[in-house]
């Protein structure tokens, strides 16, 4: 009788393009993230093609867009920091129901004539609410439903999933609205996300219990900006995903435009280069898991975007469908791979207490990089024209691999960001509530001379980790009086947050805590003392 190998590296090995879809409960939620997708662009083609005939002015036409990814940039944090402190479960099911509503009562008032301009702008930010809300969430639950090792090839079917939705959307709404209106594409999205709602609700999710207070919004997205400032690994994925994001878009952008006016040629064209893209994005699925084998993320992340930027160059200098559809796949294959692999290390840098506050920051760099990016781009070919736009944009898209080569996402690929379970180290007096705060914290290490500049390297990274599970104002500090004698300092805002920083410790931070113990010299552990703010609480003496 066989048995099976516990050797991580032969059970890497063995990890396909489509493994996660083995999980019955990934393979659900990935159907439901197919249908919201789809829903999504079907929403978009609707409401555009219903602008056109209540407003057709461009700039009418214009804020639809405008309507829908505005409320990215005002949500995704509160969004990321809401689906951290509820039940993400919960919270995703009410974000589809009100999606389902508010395309259902736009589908109604379309149907019955009373759909006005405004009224439809007011709709289209609704379910552009909706979204920027479910977006995070929908991202932080992926790591829940597979093993770590095929997180990689969850989130590039995640990313197929969406490609199939942006070629198949458009389609499935263009006819609807040909045969019935976009009334009808407004009801068809509101059954949609119901199917979505029904998906949801199956999902049983085991969800980590915890004795402290949950955290209040506001300060749940001061934790979440908190983490962000000093994590290195999620600022090097939020810097590679601006130096492409921005420069990428030219071509999503200006593609209608090489259609139309490069090629000469109709929405048919249009659609087969939109579908070039879908079957890159395939192959370039299919492809991570090998790749992922053989060399580094950073490295598939430069080489992807590097073709990339020659995929544009080829769409500039073609005057034939054929070789822009050769363009469009190579451009599919390796946005698949770029935006997989920084999306899979976002995931795997941030642990499950700040995951969907740290994707929310990815999603604004998306988002953010992808609408600013097609207004400038659109401005430069509007300036120039579409070949040097393209051309431009491909330079720097260049420019952008050499300015970010130093920062590497890679950095926590084989950390484990496991949670710690540990008790407190010392009884809470009575008289101090949780609120209570601020908290001072030292730490008295004594360290060999020789051993100086180790230990302040490994105490700078155990700052970071302080400051990134709720500390600020960290500083390491020589005694003056007392040669080789250093003291950590750290404030931390109450007690509540103290206990959570202690919850929020991982296998990985405890590994280089101990590090830094291990320089310690003294006969007995590291003196810490713990002082609660006099001023602001005399009341406790």
């Amino acid at each position: 009788m066989p048995v099976a190998s516990s050797d991580p590296i032969q059970k890497e090995n063995r990890i396909g393009a489509w493994t996660p879809m083995r999980h019955p409960v990934f393979r659900m939620l990935w159907i439901a993230i197919l249908f919201v997708n789809i829903a999504s662009w079907m929403q978009d083609v609707g409401a555009g093609w219903l602008m056109t005939s209540l407003a057709p002015t461009p700039a009418m036409v214009s804020l639809v867009q405008a309507a829908t990814s505005t409320p990215f940039f005002l949500l995704a944090i509160p969004a990321g920091a809401l689906a951290d402190i509820v039940d993400r479960r919960r919270f995703l099911i009410a974000t589809q129901i009100w999606l389902a509503c508010c395309a259902g009562a736009l589908g109604f008032l379309t149907l019955t004539g009373l759909t006005s301009s405004i009224l439809l702008l007011v709709f289209t930010f609704c379910l552009g609410v909706g979204l920027a809300m479910m977006m995070p969430a929908w991202g932080a639950v992926i790591p829940e439903l597979v093993p770590r090792e095929e997180l990689q090839s969850a989130v590039a079917l995640n990313s197929i999933a969406i490609n199939i939705a942006r070629s198949v959307g458009p389609a499935i709404a263009g006819i609807i609205v040909a045969a019935a209106g976009s009334g009808a594409v407004f009801l068809t999205n509101a059954a949609f996300y119901a199917i979505v709602t029904f998906l949801t609700i199956r999902w049983k999710r085991n969800v980590a219990q915890s004795e402290l207070p949950s955290e209040h919004l506001l300060s749940a997205i001061k934790a979440g900006l908190r983490y962000a400032r000093h994590s290195e690994a999620l600022i090097a994925v939020m810097i590679r995903g601006a130096c492409f994001f921005i420069f990428a878009s030219a071509s999503w952008a200006l593609m209608p435009l090489i259609v139309r006016q490069e090629l000469k040629r109709g929405p048919d064209v249009y659609g087969l280069m939109l579908g070039c893209i879908g079957v890159g994005a395939i192959c370039g699925a299919i492809l991570m898991p090998r790749l992922i084998r053989l060399v580094s993320r950073d490295t598939i992340i430069r080489c992807a975007s590097a073709v990339y930027g020659v995929g544009m160059l080829a769409l500039a200098a073609s005057d034939r469908v054929i070789t822009a559809c050769c363009a469009m796949l190579a451009i599919g294959i390796s946005w698949m791979m770029t935006a997989s692999a920084l999306m899979t290390a976002a995931q795997i840098t941030l642990p499950g207490w700040v995951r969907a506050r740290g994707l929310a920051f990815f999603w604004i760099v998306f988002t953010g990089g992808m609408a600013g990016g097609s207004v400038i781009w659109g401005q430069v070919a509007g300036l120039l024209n579409i070949q040097l736009a393209l051309v431009i944009a491909s330079a720097c898209l260049f420019i952008g691999i050499g300015v970010s080569w130093r920062f590497y996402v890679g950095l926590n690929d084989k950390a484990d960001l496991t949670p710690l379970s540990h008790d407190w180290a010392g009884p809470v007096p009575r008289d101090i509530e949780m609120h209570e705060g601020p908290i001072m914290i030292t730490i008295e290490y004594q360290v060999r001379p020789e051993d100086a500049d180790a230990f302040i390297d490994v105490m700078h990274r155990l700052g970071e980790i302080r400051q990134r599970n709720g500390g600020y104002m960290w500083e390491l500090f020589n005694d003056i009086n007392r040669p080789g004698i250093m003291i950590e300092f750290y404030l931390i805002e109450s007690m509540v947050e103290m206990l959570r920083q202690r919850e929020r410790m991982t296998v990985a931070d405890r590994e280089i805590r101990d590090e830094a113990r291990a320089y310690h010299n003294g006969s007995t552990p590291p003196k810490v003392t713990r002082l609660l703010s006099a001023i602001n609480h005399r009341k406790i003496f």
